[in-house]
């Protein structure tokens, strides 16, 4: 490996990295979750995540669980180094997630930017809540962009997400004009009663369909796994009777959004 490479030695806060991963790109992945994230989604499933601080659970010393540590973007690397051989077998990489990327923009560039010169694999998963010329090296130095698209109603978006959504879809519309090559993924978390509307989706699909690099829309379908992290972290969870939709739901929004989008996994 070089001896060294811009930003080597630059510290990030990191959350966790899981090895063993295939839901979060293609082949076998090693992701990287950072911790920061500007969003307050009430339906988030990773609370631990959104502060940019280490912290640690409301709990008794014995059962106290740390979130977070600093890493330098070779520490990170070390770690994500050790499964390049399962990286060149299966098509895989490594993702960067959060949190958001953004909200540790040179750390999350240096790091992407380093494993791609290192020929793994890079893609990244994030909000585009941020500033463009970070998105816009970011996107040079990933094959592909999972971005999410939550809500299209800018006061409704504000409501459930904390932020309005003004900066996220005018980042999606200037990847348009970049010459970066990567595919884009959009993102849906399916919400019951909150983002499943026809007109959201009427929405979300026209405005997915007019995204040059558009590979595919993806569902997600929501579950209230993070509730137990936000008791043990002393917050409140807002949807406590959250439930997921039912295959039929998912069906009614795939037909909606295939009306736009050639695909829709």
């Amino acid at each position: 490996m070089p001896e060294t490479y811009e930003g080597k030695e630059t510290e990030g806060t990191v959350l966790r990295i899981e090895r063993s991963s295939f839901f979060d790109g293609d082949g076998f992945r090693t992701v990287v979750f950072l911790k920061g994230c500007p969003l307050r989604c009430w339906w988030c499933s990773a609370p631990e995540s959104q502060n940019m601080q280490i912290e640690g659970t409301k709990e008794e010393e014995t059962r106290r669980k740390i979130y977070g540590r600093r890493m330098t973007v070779e520490e990170v690397l070390k770690e994500v180094r050790k499964d390049s051989s399962f990286y060149f077998h299966s098509g895989g990489g490594m993702t960067l997630s959060g949190g958001e990327p953004l909200s540790q923009p040179y750390f999350s560039r240096c790091l992407l930017q380093q494993t791609e010169r290192e020929g793994i694999d890079t893609v990244v998963e994030t909000t585009f809540y941020g500033d463009w010329g970070d998105i816009d090296s970011m996107l040079h130095h990933v094959s592909a962009a999972y971005v999410d698209l939550k809500i299209m109603n800018p006061e409704e978006h504000k409501k459930y997400c904390g932020v309005d959504n003004k900066k996220i879809l005018e980042n999606l519309k200037r990847t348009n004009e970049t010459n970066a090559g990567f595919r884009l993924v959009i993102r849906v978390p399916v919400i019951p009663g909150i983002n499943d509307s026809e007109e959201n989706l009427h929405r979300t699909g026209a405005f997915a369909g007019r995204l040059k690099h558009l590979d595919a829309v993806e569902l997600l379908p929501c579950h209230s796994l993070g509730a137990g992290t936000y008791r043990k972290l002393g917050r409140p969870y807002l949807l406590p009777d959250l439930q997921p939709p039912s295959p039929e739901e998912l069906d009614r929004c795939r037909e909606i959004l295939s009306l736009y989008v050639k695909r829709v996994i």
